[in-house]
């Protein structure tokens, strides 16, 4: 026996807008067994297998189109407005899930491009929240995800930025300073939901506290990825875990301390489920 101390991070798990389209979900699949989903409702695999056993049928844009007289979930990412319009032409009911964080930021960056405004937009290319904000734009604002894919000699000299809103705070503000170095001049706006960003100080916090940190997400997590990495910034020795699966025995030493935690769209059972097969060892 390893005797290790084991202990869930009570901050981590889904965020309210997960929350709250889950919920959604749910609801409808107890009422009428099973629901269509635009995309994955969420980006971890082992919730979406759940679901998808209570019913949810997650279906692609090309499938939507061949869709007539059903509900869809948009789920909390958010959708461009060609959805609704094609939901409109279809008679497709819209189960809107979108995160009201997202909502707003759409509305803002809506507002920006019919004043004129030049966008950039600091996001993950293809990522469902990052298309949707393309959508408010006609497609015309500028995506990128590292300051390397611009070349401010080829920028306009006055930009208007947004953020993706599960980006890393630290490089938002390292983003802004470094194209005004440029010589451009930025309207900066931050657009990081708060929900994310206290979970950096607060996971730096908990990684500090640990022999060992097991940190536990779906691959296609955004979040995740940002996450990780400052709880690897902090505590070296941290693990990435997917499913209960990827769990390696040799991680661990006899009489170790061990904290789980996970991104915005990690459910809680998940990380029960890693708590207590790692106490098992």
């Amino acid at each position: 026996m390893l005797n290790l101390q084991v202990t869930i991070d009570t901050n981590s798990g889904f965020c309210f807008g997960v929350v709250y389209a889950i919920e959604m979900a749910e609801d409808i699949l107890d009422e009428q067994g099973y629901l269509y989903c635009l995309g994955d409702i969420v980006h971890n695999d082992e919730e979406v297998n759940r679901l998808e056993n209570k019913g949810l049928r997650i279906i692609n844009h090309d499938q939507l189109a061949g869709l007539q007289n059903e509900k869809v979930l948009i789920r909390a990412h958010g959708e461009p407005p060609s959805t609704y319009e094609l939901a409109l032409k279809n008679n497709i009911e819209l189960i809107d899930a979108s995160c009201p964080v997202v909502l707003k930021l759409q509305n803002r960056i809506k507002n920006s491009y019919d004043r004129d405004d030049r966008i950039f937009i600091y996001g993950k290319h293809g990522h469902a929240e990052v298309v949707g904000l393309l959508g408010q734009t006609n497609n015309e604002a500028v995506v990128f995800q590292d300051l390397s894919e611009l070349n401010p000699k080829d920028m306009p000299r006055r930009i208007t930025l947004y953020s993706q809103t599960t980006k890393s705070t630290d490089k938002f503000y390292d983003i802004t300073k470094k194209l005004k170095e440029e010589g451009i001049e930025v309207e900066s706006n931050d657009t990081i939901c708060r929900q994310v960003s206290n979970r950096d100080k607060e996971l730096r916090l908990f990684a500090k506290r640990f022999d060992k940190i097991i940190f536990v997400s779906g691959s296609k997590s955004s979040n995740g990825k940002v996450l990780f990495n400052v709880c690897k910034e902090t505590n070296p020795n941290t693990f990435f875990v997917s499913k209960v699966t990827d769990i390696n025995l040799e991680w661990f030493a006899t009489n170790e301390t061990v904290g789980i935690c996970g991104a915005t769209s990690t459910p809680m059972w998940l990380m029960e489920e890693v708590r207590n097969t790692i106490c098992k060892l």
